[in-house]
């Protein structure tokens, strides 16, 4: 055997040792965000067998994306200290235990508690498992990887209304937890007998000021921005809350900035990359989440869909971006992230505004593909700057980049959802006023309506009394969801300008510097 040939065989055999790795580490993140959005679609059916109220089963939902922020800061602190394999096996370990638990729980509050457990197992695994596909991975494959790894981001929200929705109708809802805990004991094992200990980096003394200033902050921002509009934005609660974050998180930038040990290692943002990549997946983010609530949201409400139908229309479009995310990676290895972004973006783009045509009678099938196509543009559009902002910064500050990165995406999540929500409700109340300023008896339609009503129930005073009460609720019910769908297409309007934003960041991103690795690529044990 000639050295070409050898080299190649040691290629292809380093390829294998590295895919099957991060293939193991992606049953982490998966798990983890697959739990995000199961859950919602059991809500009814726990505020039913606990027999407790709408605003205390909702904290089955926020305390989970609370905890989640709060714990996050602290993973790199933590990789450092115990090491990447050990971290990820003990979060894994934790999320199980919590899904367990969730799985027994007794009552609202023991479910509460136990998804507080599970947010912190689920929070330490995203930036972990980050920096773990940094170290397994040879740089010129970097993006592959990411692609592999953006599979969990993407499809794992999509399909979890559709196996939930399953699960709670023909099953029983404890199993969106139970389901879990085989997934999650296969993953700590195939962890612990496949991956290689990664080298620590000195970890140094926690930064306490920095955790409790970031945690506060956090929790106090993402809970304001959750509870919004239900509480009202200018009520003393929120107000409270957010005046509480932006003094936290005031104070938690002047430590990080003036710490010996930060916590957050601020100064990441020096890299241009790392920032102008980080402002693109706050905009993509944005419509990732407001596609993934909104699109649901018309199709179950408004167009009377169940949870699971719903997922089933929604999966082709999931399947798609399994596809694409590794397809964008490879795209990313051969020509960098600037070319793909701009692509993914323009596509995403034009099909977010196609959204803007949604009204009562628009075919499924034309739903199915406007998502099918924006799921390609999303791929295209999230991955490149994903990668290239993990790749932008020196090996020794990449567990700090992936804790950044991960609390941008959640905050950027919620605040997107927030905002756009808050506008929703006044477009939404606007066309209701300008829709129902046409019911009148001064309407010749609406005098023909009320006759045709009459007509149908027989002659009389008491049915024509009845006949126009019976005319008026369906106008009102029809105003009500008419005004809604006009509402959400001022949304997809005002989203697809938001997109373009994105470009002008997407014009100077480019590919990382090539550092060297910290490490080769780890064998099999």
């Amino acid at each position: 055997m000639n050295k070409k040939e050898a080299s190649n065989g040691n290629s292809k055999e380093t390829s294998v040792f590295w895919a099957v790795a991060v293939l193991v580490v992606l049953i982490g993140p998966f798990m983890a965000i697959l739990d995000s959005s199961i859950v919602n679609v059991a809500i009814p059916t726990i505020m039913h067998v606990f027999n407790t109220n709408t605003s205390t089963v909702e904290w089955v939902v926020t305390i989970y994306m609370l905890a989640l922020g709060v714990v996050v800061p602290l993973s790199s602190w933590l990789g450092n200290r115990l090491g990447l394999k050990t971290l990820y096996i003990l979060s894994l370990s934790v999320f199980t235990l919590g899904s367990m638990l969730c799985a027994f729980s007794w009552n609202i509050t023991s479910l509460i508690v136990s998804r507080v457990v599970q947010a912190i197992g689920g929070g330490m695994i995203m930036p972990t498992t980050m920096s773990m596909i940094y170290s397994l991975v040879p740089r010129e494959r970097f993006g592959s990887a990411m692609g592999i790894f953006g599979i969990a981001l993407m499809v794992a929200p999509a399909i979890g209304p559709t196996l939930g929705g399953y699960l709670v109708e023909y099953v029983n809802w404890r199993w969106i937890f139970t389901i879990n805990l085989p997934i999650g004991i296969l993953g700590i094992l195939l962890a612990y007998l496949i991956l290689s200990e990664f080298p620590r980096s000195k970890a140094g003394k926690l930064d306490v000021g920095g955790a409790l200033t970031a945690g506060t902050g956090l929790f106090c921002l993402l809970l304001a921005l959750n509870k919004g509009n239900d509480w009202g934005w200018g009520s003393e609660k929120i107000v409270l809350l957010l005046y509480t974050s932006a003094v936290s998180l005031g104070l938690f930038v002047f430590l990080e900035l003036t710490c010996e040990n930060p916590l957050l290692d601020l100064r990441v943002f020096r890299y241009p990359t790392f920032t102008l990549a980080n402002l693109m997946l706050v905009i993509v983010t944005i419509c990732l989440n407001a596609g993934v609530f909104y699109v649901p949201l018309f199709l179950q409400n408004i167009r009377g869909l169940g949870a699971m139908k719903t997922g089933l229309l929604m999966m082709p479009a999931a399947l798609v971006s399994g596809l694409m995310m590794p397809i964008a990676g490879r795209l990313f290895d051969r020509t960098g992230p600037r070319a793909v972004s701009i692509a993914g973006l323009l596509i995403l783009a034009y099909t977010t505004f196609l959204f803007h045509r949604l009204d009562l009678n628009t075919p499924f099938s034309v739903i199915q593909l406007w998502l099918v196509m924006r799921s390609v543009g999303m791929s295209l559009g999230m991955m490149p700057p994903q990668t290239a902002a993990i790749s932008s910064v020196p090996p020794h500050l990449v567990g700090q980049a992936s804790a950044i990165n991960n609390i941008i995406s959640r905050v950027s999540g919620s605040f997107g959802i927030a905002i756009l929500t808050s506008i929703l409700n006044k477009r939404q109340n606007l066309h209701s006023a300008v829709l129902a300023a046409n019911i009148s008896p001064y309407n010749p339609a609406v005098e023909a309506f009320f006759r045709q009503v009459e007509s149908r129930l027989g002659a009389g005073a008491a049915s024509t009394a009845e006949a126009r009460s019976l005319a008026l609720a369906y106008l009102q019910g029809a105003v009500s969801k008419m005004s809604f769908v006009k509402a959400l297409d001022d949304i997809f309007v005002i989203m697809t300008v938001i997109v373009v934003f994105a470009l002008i960041p997407a014009l100077f991103i480019r590919k990382g510097s090539g550092s060297e690795r910290t490490h080769g690529v780890p064998s099999i044990e």
